[in-house]
């Protein structure tokens, strides 16, 4: 392991060296008063052990950062901690006392609650209701619900927070920043003194993250632990007190982040060296693959969700479109790649009107697509990944003969690409429901890289994929751009977006308020076009995402 002479997670992965040259091992004390301790947690589903003698021990009062790559093990252990799994081996012990959890209900009544990624929210109730849905006090003997109690409840806890959130608001109106401090406050409404996040920034703006780190510090100072499983380094380093690194399901230790940096956290995270900036070198742009002529969407509801958009991709560019999710870009891409038919305008690619063409049709000219939703659109979750391998191609010459599946060739196209995208478990039987999301995540991006494509339709590429993958997914990006492919790049993590990006365009209630280039903007200036505001008259809004190369704004 590196050692910079700051702070080193040594001891052979199993201890921490701080500055001061003190080491904590997995079996010391570690000082302080303990919320959480997880002794020795051991953690096996078939033929994987997810958690080996897992050390964790959570001061209270502080902010913990859980780190690690994809399959480390990180959610596992944070799902033993809420009662989702039963250990064969360890202790978990909460505020002192030994615990032993069935079910999240015994977690919950031990004071740790768990908010989830994919938040577990009613959209058409109110945040009372959500806050209180399975907690309600009753009056008049039971036989009613005290509304005005619980509306008293959530004010004196968000009095308390500092939590600026109405009680009768419907959840679907609100933000995505709002709906997290929603999940915040059930936990806290049950009575949690220690907080479980996962993944707590995927599908925050930077205002809404540096609104999180301030609840953070809020809920710390009141006493409340939090801990945060995560794999993003800048949101660790920011926010935690301390940081634990999980590999390969161990523990490698804990580490102060004020006593290390990012590049050796990544290191600890991988196992080798990792390049946390994509270098991107300019390029002239060649033909137009793709371009949309004044397309509009409506959704289910006959809303008009994408206004107008022009386009046009080159073959060796990349396009960034960045957006706080739910501004139509969802909807743009679906019409662009067949799912859905647009309500007006036109789409073009390679030099031939497809608007009408279907999604398979559009496969055979050469349109690869990472969607969305990996689970709905990317995978049949109950398919191995053999069969999940030849999605979309089962009819090309490739890997069909004389009408039939060749599924010797579909093997080995999988396990090609099970190696190359470093999947795990590496077993073309699994079945992909199997799977964690970040290695579906990168079974999908591999499918569809290796189509051989003229447009990758690139919808958050890296979503909750580790940092050694990321790496790896955006180099792919880049040598496909420099083989001439054109790319359209669709993603919420403003590093990625402007890392890769030759041209950006920012979309807001489904029109593009600005096209700018990359390199000329801030991430807080990127912020705040995201929710609509315009930070200056330095970018001028661009009707059109019109031909240009690196470093020319439009």
């Amino acid at each position: 392991m590196t050692d910079s002479g700051t702070g080193t997670i040594a001891d052979g992965g199993r201890g921490v060296e701080h500055g001061d040259g003190t080491a904590r091992t997995a079996g010391g004390d570690g000082g302080g008063d303990l919320a959480v301790h997880l002794d020795n947690i051991t953690k096996r589903f078939p033929g994987v052990v997810a958690n080996d003698r897992v050390d964790l021990r959570v001061e209270r009062g502080t902010v913990h950062a859980l780190l690690g790559e994809n399959g480390a093990g990180k959610t596992t252990l944070m799902n033993v901690l809420y009662g989702l799994y039963q250990p064969e081996g360890g202790r978990v012990v909460v505020d002192g006392q030994e615990r032993a959890f069935d079910s999240p209900r015994d977690a919950i009544d031990a004071g740790v609650g768990m908010i989830h990624q994919h938040f577990m929210l009613v959209d058409t109730m109110t945040v009372a209701e959500n806050i209180a849905l399975g907690n309600e006090p009753r009056k008049w003997f039971g036989l009613a619900v005290d509304r005005e109690r619980i509306d008293r409840e959530i004010r004196d806890l968000c009095d308390r927070y500092g939590f600026d959130v109405d009680p009768g608001a419907t959840v679907a109106d609100l933000s995505v920043g709002a709906q997290q401090r929603v999940e915040i406050l059930k936990a806290l409404y049950r009575g949690a003194d220690v907080l479980i996040l996962d993944e707590p920034t995927a599908v925050l703006t930077p205002q809404e993250v540096e609104g999180l780190y301030s609840v953070l510090e809020e809920l710390t100072e009141q006493g409340k632990t939090i801990i945060f499983i995560t794999h993003k380094l800048g949101e660790a380093t920011h926010a935690a007190d301390e940081i634990t690194v999980l590999r390969d399901g161990e523990s490698v230790g804990t580490v102060d982040p004020t006593a290390t940096t990012q590049e050796e956290l990544a290191e600890y995270m991988v196992g080798r060296e990792v390049l946390l900036e994509a270098d991107v070198e300019p390029r002239e742009n060649g033909d137009v693959v793709l371009s949309t002529d004044d397309i509009v969407v409506e959704d289910e509801r006959e809303v008009e969700v994408v206004s107008g958009i022009d386009l046009e991709v080159h073959s060796g560019e990349i396009l960034g479109i960045a957006g706080v999710d739910g501004n139509g870009q969802g909807q743009l891409i679906e019409a662009i790649t067949g799912l859905r038919t647009p309500d007006e305008g036109t789409i073009t690619f390679d030099g031939e009107e497809v608007t009408d063409w279907s999604r398979r049709e559009r496969i055979d000219a050469g349109m690869a697509y990472i969607p969305e939703d990996r689970h709905e659109q990317g995978l049949v979750m109950s398919f191995d990944l053999v069969e999940n391998g030849v999605l979309g191609s089962q009819r090309s010459a490739e890997f069909a003969n004389g009408g039939r599946i060749d599924w010797a060739s579909v093997r080995d196209h999988t396990e090609d690409i099970i190696e190359t995208y470093d999947v795990r478990p590496p077993d073309a039987d699994a079945d992909a429901v199997s799977l964690s999301g970040g290695n579906q995540q990168k079974f999908i991006v591999g499918r569809e890289f290796e189509r051989d494509p003229d447009l990758v339709v690139a919808t958050h590429p890296t979503r909750g994929v580790d940092i050694g993958s990321t790496e790896f997914i955006h180099d792919r990006l880049l040598e496909l751009r420099e083989e001439g492919v054109a790319v359209l790049l669709v993603s919420s993590k403003l590093d990625e977006v402007q890392s890769l990006s030759d041209r950006l365009a920012v979309i807001y209630e489904g029109e593009f308020v600005d096209v700018t280039d990359p390199d000329e903007i801030t991430e807080e200036e990127l912020g705040l076009l995201m929710a609509g505001e315009h930070p200056s008259e330095r970018h001028e809004p661009t009707d059109t995402v019109a031909t240009g190369d690196r470093g020319d704004a439009e």
